[in-house]
């Protein structure tokens, strides 16, 4: 059996976890889609290239409203600097990887990172073929997830109203996981408190920009304090 299969058998029962949650929200956000008057071929094709999930929701706005090109780019680097600390942690892990570095690059969405830096396969299993498949099958399930949500938007009718809080109700898990993981909350008060200043200053429109570079400067700043401690 070559490396690479073994590697694919290694790796399938990982993401069967993410396949469920990928392919429930994919279609919520494939539903929206079809809702704005996007055919599947364009579902499927920006959530293949673009692979961003809570940016792909906040898209389908950004495209109902008219394009801005500045304000997009802003808002996608806002809303994605979190993969910033993802790229740093992940350098040595990526070491050796060659051709597959740009797809892994690529590929790195919160789900896969939290399994690429969570599991060790055998030692008979290779790892850089092991993450390529964890990072390949995630990006399949959410790709069609995405397409299946546009299909369903053609044949099943029904009230839309309040499905993009999907996102929301995914991020708020992830924070009330997050909380519970982990034990040094003064960072996350300081940033929710940040989002509210900013929320109550820029409005429910603009907050969002300004808050995430709040909390991005709170992390930086405190970072060289806990280094001055230690």
């Amino acid at each position: 059996m070559s490396k690479k299969i073994k590697a694919l058998k290694a790796a399938f029962p990982y993401t069967l976890p993410i396949l469920t949650g990928y392919l429930f929200l994919g279609m919520a956000w494939g539903v929206l889609m079809h809702e704005q008057g996007y055919p599947l071929w364009a579902t499927a094709l920006i959530s293949f290239l673009t692979y961003a999930g809570a940016m792909q929701f906040i898209a389908v706005n950004l495209m109902a409203l008219g394009f801005n090109p500045l304000y997009a780019f802003l808002m996608t680097l806002m809303v994605n600097a979190r993969h910033l600390f993802y790229g740093l942690v992940m350098l040595e892990k990526f070491k050796g990887t060659q051709r597959l570095k740009p797809y892994l690059i690529f590929g790195l969405t919160d789900e896969t990172f939290s399994l690429l830096c969570s599991i060790k396969p055998a030692p008979e299993i290779n790892i850089h073929w092991f993450m390529f498949f964890i990072t390949l099958f995630n990006h399949l399930y959410w790709v069609v997830g995405c397409a299946t949500g546009t299909l369903l938007g053609h044949f099943l009718i029904f009230n839309t109203q309040g499905l993009d809080f999907v996102l929301t109700s995914l991020f708020t898990v992830i924070f009330i996981n997050q909380w519970r993981a982990s034990h040094e909350h003064f960072p996350t008060l300081l940033a929710l408190g940040a989002t509210i200043l900013c929320r109550m200053i820029f409005g429910p429109a603009n907050f969002i920009i300004p808050a995430m570079l709040a909390i991005i400067l709170i992390l930086f700043l405190k970072k060289p304090m806990e280094v001055r401690e230690n």
